[in-house]
């Protein structure tokens, strides 16, 4: 698997991922769905008629509950398995105010001061976490 980000925005047809990068408070938000005991930085699939911003924007308020946030790029992404190559957008969200989760695949967020030590992706979401440390 080769992961890959971008300075310069990749071509809005090929993102299909929007991932958010999310902090409450100077805290991390991680979620973790209902299906897995590991923890991952919101995000997900771009739906059709959908631009991408509007998709973190979904994303985010479905996976954590975000009810006011600012959000903003950071930087494009792709990763590489086998013949196979997925684009997706890795956005940084300040989140002001947190509702209740809404129905849905996520079973558990957690705000911390530490990142967690059991990631689903960790090839691919800790190569964000540096890059954003690192702007």
């Amino acid at each position: 698997m080769e992961v890959k980000l971008y300075e310069k925005e990749v071509d809005d047809n090929l993102l299909e991922y929007a991932v958010i990068i999310s902090r409450y408070h100077n805290h991390w938000v991680f979620c973790r769905h209902k299906q897995r005991i590991t923890y991952e930085i919101p995000g997900g699939h771009r739906e059709n008629g959908e631009s991408i911003d509007e998709a973190a924007k979904r994303e985010l308020t479905e996976e954590t509950g975000a009810l006011e946030f600012e959000i903003q790029t950071l930087c494009d992404y792709s990763v590489q398995s086998d013949d196979k190559i997925n684009y997706g957008r890795v956005y940084v969200a300040n989140i002001e105010l947190l509702g209740e989760l809404p129905d849905s695949e996520i079973g558990e967020v957690i705000i911390s001061e530490e990142l967690p030590e059991k990631w689903t992706y960790p090839e691919i979401q800790k190569k964000f976490i540096e890059r954003y440390i690192k702007k």
